[in-house]
């Protein structure tokens, strides 16, 4: 255990104190393992998500529902998913992190398992909201939380490489789906994706609360409890002693960097959502709510509807559409591989320009081209699908840096929530378009245009936070 000398107790607070003992960890088998045990929580949440789209032509023949119960079905967990994440965030900053994480999985496991006995749409749609809430709520704290475990050195592949498994639970979850629910139906689906809710006592058991959260809480003992059980578990991991902690009495700030300056009374008074648009954290969050919309507008826009328009628009049979749609969803998958592993060299600003920037010159290139082939269309695409599903994951790294740990979480779930209006509004606006002049020309131009604004915002704006510990940043 090391805690600061007499000589710099005074100076140094115990906020400050953690974040030092933070910085000196070396990575090691104890962050593994946490990361592990909240990945594959978040890789079921992510697999529960997408469930319904797979159970939907099962459930519209036995209960006979219209397009609009239909539409219902689809749309019911999203609401849920925007409300959850706009109250897990500050829910998460009052009552711990892990605690939060944990409720939201058990309430998702059981709401799961409770759909399998569903015979009618009214209980199936209540069940579906409660669903949608836990899978909001669990998502954006846990990337708060697995940012505060972290020392600024590879911050970004850290969480990145754990923020994976969510789009990874997507991927795995339509190809299970697309086996299982027409072999066994759509019941036992939900059923095996009820399972993984035993997580929730896994994660009660075995992650430790944040000392972060515990620290600015004001329950040092805690704090500093939960810290030496964390670096005598590295050490023991290493099998070697702790490098020594080098303690300063506040963050370093760069000169001339937003964070040069002292954190002023009102940024450090304000609460709830005022707090997110207080000083320097106003254009934080409004850049940041920009890249999120924009992001996830152009991902579920091309994503929900690449299915329909191979099938409608270019005569491809169901299987083949699906095939079309599922490799572009891979090449995602890959995007967010290569920002994972690029992110600290780049940095999180030109990620953003870059690949948002790029993902929207490729979408235009397609519109100019006339998209008049669906083999032109999945290679456009599928090209394009590396750049906003690249964007997108280092959202869930960006986001908690720029907030402070009193309201990081709360961040969090705001750009979670922004997210969810992009991800509703998106495919209703392609359809929109797309049914209006069955053009699907001017539904790239669209996107295109979007994802276009979203790294114009994030190349002119953004803030860089590379290779910067946590309190540096947001003091």
């Amino acid at each position: 255990m090391t805690r600061p000398t007499a000589a710099t107790r005074e100076a140094v607070t115990t906020r400050d104190a953690i974040a030092a003992r933070f910085e000196r960890l070396p990575a090691s088998r104890w962050h593994v393992t946490v990361r592990l045990i909240v990945g594959v929580v978040t890789f079921f949440e992510a697999f529960d998500q997408l469930l319904i789209a797979y159970a939907l032509p099962e459930l519209r023949q036995e209960w006979h529902l219209t397009d609009g119960d239909a539409t219902s079905v689809l749309t019911v967990g999203s609401v849920g998913m925007l409300i959850g994440a706009l109250l897990s965030g500050r829910l998460a900053d009052r009552f711990g992190r892990v605690r939060v994480i944990a409720y939201c999985v058990a309430a998702s496991g059981l709401a799961g398992l409770a759909l399998v006995a569903c015979t009618s749409l009214t209980p199936f749609l209540v069940l579906r909201f409660v669903q949608g809430l836990a899978i909001g709520g669990e998502v954006p704290v846990a990337a708060a939380f697995i940012s505060e475990i972290t020392r600024s050195f590879k911050r970004g592949r850290f969480v990145l490489l754990y923020e994976l498994v969510f789009p990874a639970g997507l991927t795995v979850g339509a190809l299970v789906a697309a086996w299982l629910v027409p072999a066994a139906g759509w019941r036992v689906m939900f059923a095996v994706a009820a399972v993984p809710g035993l997580l929730a006592f896994l994660v009660q058991r075995t992650v430790p609360e944040s000392p972060r959260w515990l620290a600015d809480r004001g329950r040092t003992a805690e704090a500093e409890a939960v810290m030496d059980e964390i670096e005598a578990k590295v050490s023991a991991a290493t099998g070697e002693p702790l490098p020594p902690v080098r303690y300063s009495p506040g963050p370093p700030a760069r000169p001339g960097s937003p964070t040069a300056k002292a954190a002023t009374d009102a940024e450090r008074t304000a609460t709830g959502l005022r707090s997110l648009f207080t000083g320097r954290y106003r254009r934080r969050t409004l850049v940041v709510g920009a890249i999120w919309f924009t992001g996830y507008f152009v991902n579920y826009g091309v994503t929900s509807w690449l299915p329909s328009i191979y099938k409608d628009g270019y005569g491809l049979t169901l299987s083949d559409a699906l095939l079309y749609s599922t490799v572009t969803s891979v090449a995602g998958l890959l995007g967010c591989l290569l920002v994972a592993l690029t992110v600290d060299v780049l940095g999180r600003r030109k990620i953003f320009a870059i690949f948002l920037g790029g993902s929207a010159a490729l979408l235009l290139t397609l519109a100019a081209l006339g998209a008049d082939t669906p083999v032109q269309v999945l290679i456009w695409t599928s090209l394009s699908a590396v750049g906003f599903f690249g964007s997108n994951i280092c959202l869930y790294l960006y986001t908690p840096e720029l907030y402070p740990t009193r309201m990081r979480a709360l961040g969090c779930s705001v750009g979670g929530a922004v997210n969810r209006l992009g991800v509703i509004l998106g495919p209703i606006l392609v359809g929109a378009v797309y049914a209006a002049g069955n053009n699907v020309a001017t539904v790239f131009v669209m996107l295109g245009a979007v994802a276009l604004a979203g790294a114009v915002v994030a190349g002119t704006l953004a803030e860089e936070t590379a290779n910067r510990s946590l309190e540096e940043i947001s003091p």
